[in-house]
């Protein structure tokens, strides 16, 4: 359903922290990116993937109702192509080897660096 040589700007933020998500909101609006949609768990993340196909979607970890892991698992279920980019806090090297291992794109460690962020959505594209 994507259009060939569009640039893939759209980005559904999942995190069930507030600050996190309006942060990271505010980066990527910066730099020029789409945020369709934002979900505060990964049950209501993965159905929101479903509704509005992201072309990114960042994902933490560490959420309630259902775990960023759990989230990573059904979203490339349902669209094995998804660009997903896993969000966690230091100490959680374990969950992020899981993470690439079941498809993450790439991941973004807490506190947010702006550089690091926008370099790893430019190397998928």
């Amino acid at each position: 359903c994507r259009k060939a040589g569009i640039f893939m700007n759209t980005i559904m933020i999942v995190d069930d922290s507030k600050t996190s998500r309006s942060m990271l909101k505010n980066i990527l609006v910066e730099h020029g990116y789409e945020i369709v949609a934002e979900a505060e768990n990964g049950q209501e993340g993965y159905e929101k993937y479903c509704e509005f196909k992201p072309d990114f979607v960042t994902l933490d970890i560490t959420m309630p109702i259902m775990d960023g892991i759990e989230t990573l698992v059904k979203i490339k279920e349902f669209d094995p192509a998804a660009n997903v980019i896993m969000v966690t806090a230091a100490g959680q090297k374990n969950k992020m080897l899981e993470a690439i291992k079941l498809g993450a794109a790439e991941f973004v460690t807490k506190p947010f660096e702006t550089e690091q962020i926008i370099s790893i959505l430019e190397s998928i594209k």
